[in-house]
């Protein structure tokens, strides 16, 4: 089974140092501290200029949960048709019920509306109140794969589950692990999940090239974010993280 690695890019920048690294497909992203929202128009126009690999952009109108309310939903559909006309790979959705349950309906609609483009339905798999339901609810509706922690805050914490997912789904639909992978844990996660198939960011905080720097006003405000960092895929993050799956699968005999 063939390794594949997603990189989740919240800028151009980070599509361009996804691919050099190596990454097979990029989740396309704004606000990576809302969990990531819709891209620009211009950001899916211009990524989809400057690499080559799979672009598929998330289709997500804000942060928040994923009960959508009926203009949000026609803001989703209308973005579907962006990323179509803009030549993207694929996209990302994810909608439930207000009872914790993936809403067949709508996101039937949209993998509808999204083909021949592909469909990756995203953490919102994370909140549902039944797991194993909700895999065979998104293979209904026709989703290639689904993102997942294993219901917890990293894929790390969600191993167990993320193993019985493989199991259950039995290549109906490919189990795509996210959250909190990294190179130095992404050989455990291969040998004990099974799973073939990671997303991560691989970034880091760069610092800003601003050279004056006012001291008495904060524009961002979130702990932990430095206010003059921007947030990058690192390339060489990227490339260790192929470099150490690959060598974990030919270790295996894979």
């Amino acid at each position: 089974m063939s390794f594949t690695l997603e990189i989740c890019a919240a800028s151009v920048a980070s599509c361009i140092a996804a691919e050099k690294g190596g990454a097979n497909r990029i989740e396309l992203c704004d606000n990576l501290l809302e969990g990531g929202t819709t891209p620009s128009y211009a950001t899916i126009a211009v990524a989809r200029e400057k690499v080559k690999i799979d672009i598929y952009p998330i289709i997500r109108p804000r942060g928040g949960d994923f009960l959508y309310s009926d203009l949000e939903f026609e803001v989703m559909k209308r973005d579907i048709q962006m990323c179509k006309q803009l030549g993207c790979n694929g996209v990302v959705i994810g909608i439930l019920t207000p009872d914790g349950r993936v809403d067949k309906k709508r996101c039937k609609e949209l993998v509808d509306l999204a083909w021949p483009l592909g469909v990756t339905f995203h953490r919102a798999f994370d909140m549902t109140d039944n797991p194993f339901e909700a895999l065979e609810d998104i293979i209904s509706i026709g989703c290639e794969r689904i993102l997942t922690s294993g219901a917890r805050n990293t894929a790390v914490e969600g191993a167990e589950l993320l193993k019985d997912l493989v199991i259950r789904a039995n290549d109906r639909i490919a189990i795509m692990a996210g959250s909190g992978v990294r190179a130095n844990n992404i050989a455990t996660l291969i040998k004990t999940t099974d799973v073939r198939e990671f997303h991560t960011s691989a970034k880091a905080y760069e610092d800003s090239h601003m050279v004056y720097r006012n001291p008495n006003v904060s524009m961002g405000g979130i702990p932990g974010v430095p206010e003059y960092g921007i947030s990058q895929t690192q390339q060489s993050e990227v490339l260790l993280i192929r470099e150490t799956a690959e060598k974990t699968l030919h270790d295996l005999g894979e």
